[in-house]
């Protein structure tokens, strides 16, 4: 199972487990009890590296302080073997939810004093809130034990960047932030949004030693890890990032820590405060630190935000707040600004922040008028953009990623609408990797685009009395259908229309002659019979395919020299982007072709790809040719127990190797799955033939399908032979039913056992698969899909071409006049036809009267 897989078979059992419990809380239960197995592991692991035994760490007490010491400087705390999460799994029906709470507080008791800000109260959310899982210590008892047999399987080990448990962390944080509607924002911002934030900051940084960022609204902390993970990257060693952090909320603050702790980051390099970012900013007296001393907390590199919007605050007596001087003070109905400001004291010189906003921001006047001013004239504002609507869990409205910076040396701001580029996910939109790359990309080279980003000088915005407003400066909306009157009324296709395909009629630029006639007037006629075969015939058109063939030839042998043949040793955190890079610069020339439509086709593969190459690097290659009991979760008796159902290749899909393997086995069930689908066919025809009168108990109420215990007795009068029945009569089709039904029961148990044999062989063609074949496997799975996906590119736009200009030439190739003619004639036809008709001197002195109507007089 890889993590993808390991992920969403928790999240659905947590899901279910936490029955009535919002989800917004249970997420601190079991989150809570991963960060607590974490710890014990990471613990043993220690422990055993300093050459303890499994009987030594039996033995293990909080009295043995030698141990403990030394425990406690490495890693923080301690926890003796009684407390560990592993002593908890092995106890079985003698764990009790009193277990839990004695671990608790010791660990609390246990901690070392120079590591106080980084764990202590970090289980307070889970202490306090063990009651809520259960009515009494019996039915607490029950949840945690299952809770604990869920996660125990979820491996600790950070091996050659194969971070399970980060994924898994991270997986159940937004899955529980999407069923938490508008709590959600307290504690998630979507992994997306904190991808592009963090390719922002990152390249800004690539070329710094040593890096401290900071989050001043952390949530569950993941924002920062997603920064702090693009960072390392570009520097050598992970260890020269500090993290600071501050979160109002003690449950979310404690998930901030529990999460920087489990990424592998070190102790010494995490800095948090539970606390109100507003009204209780940093610099702050240590309580341990008698003398009160400090280092203000102004030379930060990166800091980056998704505060609540436009939240009331508290501004009395911040006039001399030094956050706030030069700039203004943010209105005490939307401290949006004031949030702003805080991230941008922190900065140093040279340093970068971003920070998600609504989109009021940018035009709202009054106080926060004044502030955007100052922001502009002191050249703070480096980027603005705009995000699609319906980004963020609970909420819809539209917000903005803001990039700031201090030092700058352009004084221009570059805008990006990126609000059109998404995906539609359930009720939100949803960034997709390409739309991610294409804004990260703009902003790092500062590109113009037309409809999607523009650099503004400071003039212009002065001009406009410093209103940021996006669609002032980039109109991305679609233009309006144009409806030409002319053409309307006598025909032919505007030239103006056809000007607007000019992106590919001038790569095409022979295409249009061969498809319209030539006019001095501003209309043409369609001259091609055939567009779709003028298109695909045009010599421009064919050269243009010709070189798209040209520029990717070769890409499969890089993709397996970089993935297959280099499996073990590939940076499979750093692949993805060399993939993409290859793919760009191959792609640099050939006109037309969307460089960010190849990249989510890599992206969408890769998923796959990587966690697969995690496996094996972690695992060994002998994990290709393994395979896995598929295990599900099955109810019996009321109680859900885990059992196997069938197999299923570890890293190779059994569909795969039979597709390719096995192709006359998985003939012979289509071809039985095609009898069956006959017989279901024929059923239908009969029933449809079944007059209404005859239709009786033998088919369901519906009448869509045959009973068959009644089918069986009607004809069982005529069963073995003794009576026939009339020829064409019910009795006879019914007759011919149940041979169907005889028929279909044989084939569905030939296919059941057909299947079953298949899985069977295909378990062990699996595992008798020699490495090269092995290979071939892999190449089908991990290659083929990537460079046959990009090779359809061309395809579709030229399809795309072919669409529009059929839409062109119908839109106006019947025009008002052909229409009147049509109506004419109609009534002619109408009028004629009154003509033919009798009846008395009344319904004739009304059709005379028709007649006038249809004539126009």
């Amino acid at each position: 199972m890889n993590k993808q897989q390991l992920a969403s078979k928790i999240w659905a059992a947590a899901n279910e487990m936490r029955s009535k419990i919002e989800a917004s809380e249970y997420k601190d239960y079991i989150l809570g009890f991963i960060f607590y197995k974490f710890l014990s592991e990471q613990e043993e692991a220690y422990l055993k590296k300093e050459g303890a035994t499994e009987d030594d760490i039996k033995e293990l007490t909080e009295e043995d302080t030698d141990i403990v010491k030394s425990v406690q400087s490495n890693l923080g705390y301690f926890i003796e073997y009684k407390n560990l999460f592993s002593t908890w799994v092995s106890m079985g029906s003698d764990f009790g939810i009193d277990n839990v709470r004695d671990a608790l507080s010791a660990f609390n008791r246990l901690i070392n004093p120079t590591h106080i800000k980084v764990f202590n109260k970090i289980f307070l959310t889970l202490e306090t809130g063990l009651s809520k899982l259960g009515e009494n210590t019996n039915a607490q008892t029950k949840a945690v034990r299952e809770l604990i047999h869920l996660i125990k399987i979820i491996p600790m080990d950070n091996k050659q960047g194969y971070d399970v448990l980060g994924f898994i962390y991270e997986y159940l944080i937004s899955n529980f932030a999407a069923n938490a509607g508008k709590k959600a924002g307290e504690f998630y911002t979507p992994h997306e949004v904190s991808l592009l934030m963090s390719e922002i900051i990152a390249d800004h940084l690539k070329d710094r030693e040593e890096i401290k960022i900071y989050d001043p609204t952390s949530g569950s902390g993941s924002l920062l890890i997603n920064i702090g993970q693009s960072v390392a990257k570009h520097i050598n060693d992970k260890n020269k990032i500090k993290y600071y952090a501050q979160e109002l909320k003690e449950n979310t603050y404690n998930l901030t820590r529990m999460n920087l702790v489990m990424r592998g980051i070190l102790p010494d390099n995490i800095v948090t405060r539970c606390g109100d970012t507003l009204d209780d900013d940093w610099p702050y007296f240590d309580d341990n630190d008698k003398e009160n001393t400090y280092e203000p907390l102004t030379n930060l590199d990166a800091v980056v935000s998704n505060p609540p919007y436009s939240q009331k605050w508290d501004p009395s007596d911040k006039q001399h707040d030094p956050r706030f001087n030069g700039y203004g003070i943010a209105p005490k109905t939307k401290a949006d600004y004031a949030f702003l400001l805080h991230d941008l004291y922190h900065l140093r010189a040279g340093g970068i922040m971003t920070i998600v906003l609504p989109h009021g921001v940018l035009f709202r006047g009054g106080d926060e008028g004044k502030i955007r001013k100052n922001l502009i004239e002191n050249n703070n504002i480096d980027a603005i953009i705009g995000l699609p609507a319906n980004i963020f869990f609970g909420t819809g409205i539209p917000t903005i990623v803001m990039v700031l910076k201090k030092g700058r040396t352009n004084d221009d701001v570059l805008i990006i609408d990126a609000s059109k580029g998404f995906a539609k996910e359930g009720k939100n939109n949803k960034l997709r990797a390409r739309d991610i790359k294409k804004i990260a990309d703009t902003y790092i080279g500062r590109i113009e685009i037309d409809k999607f980003s523009r650099r503004v000088s400071r003039q212009l915005i002065r001009e406009n009395d410093y209103n940021l407003n996006i669609p002032r400066y980039v109109d991305s909306s679609e233009k309006a259908e144009s409806i030409d009157v002319y053409a309307t009324m006598f025909g032919g296709v505007p030239k103006a229309e056809i000007a607007e395909m000019g992106k590919e009629l001038a790569v095409f630029d022979t295409l249009e002659r061969e498809l319209f006639t030539e006019s001095d007037n501003p209309y043409v006629d369609v001259k091609s019979t055939d567009v779709k075969a003028t298109i695909e015939n045009n010599e421009k058109v064919v050269k243009f395919k010709k070189s798209f063939i040209e520029a990717l030839d070769g890409f499969d042998k890089y993709l397996d020299a970089l993935l297959i043949k280099d499996m073990d040793g590939v940076l499979v955190a750093r692949a993805e982007t060399l993939i993409a890079d290859e793919i760009f610069r191959r792609l640099k020339e050939i006109p037309l072709i969307d460089k960010y439509e190849a990249y989510q086709t890599l992206d969408d593969n890769w998923q796959v790809i990587a966690a697969d190459l995690e496996m094996i690097q972690t695992e060994g290659k002998t994990a290709i040719t393994q395979v896995d009991a598929n295990m599900v979760i099955k109810k019996k008796d009321g109680k859900e127990t885990e059992v196997q159902d069938g197999w299923v290749g570890h890293i190779l899909p059994f569909k795969l190797v039979q597709e390719n393997l096995l192709v006359n086995e998985l003939r012979e069930i289509a071809d039985l799955e095609s009898q069956l689908n006959a017989i279901l066919s024929e059923y239908e025809e009969i029933i449809d033939s079944i007059p209404e009168e005859d239709r009786g108990d033998f088919l369901n109420e519906d009448n869509t399908a045959f009973v068959p215990k009644e089918v069986a007795k009607v004809i069982k009068p005529f069963a073995k032979g003794k009576q026939k029945p009339e020829a064409g009569s019910i009795e006879e089709t019914l007759i011919h039913v149940d041979s169907l039904m005889t028929k279909e029961k044989n084939i569905k148990k030939e296919i059941k056992l057909k299947t079953a044999e298949l899985e069977n062989k295909t378990k062990e063609v699996i595992e008798s698969l020699t490495f090269d074949d092995a290979i071939v496997l892999l190449y089908k799975k991990w290659i083929e899909p990537i460079v046959k996906e990009i090779s359809v590119l061309p395809e579709s736009i030229v399809s795309a071409l072919e669409s529009k200009i059929n839409t062109l030439t119908k839109k106006y190739s019947v025009t008002m006049l052909d229409i009147e003619t049509e109506i004419e004639e109609s009534e002619k036809e109408f009028s004629a036809m009154i003509d033919e008709l009798e009846g008395d001197e009344f319904d004739m002195l009304g059709l005379k009267e028709l007649q006038k109507m249809l004539r126009g007089e």
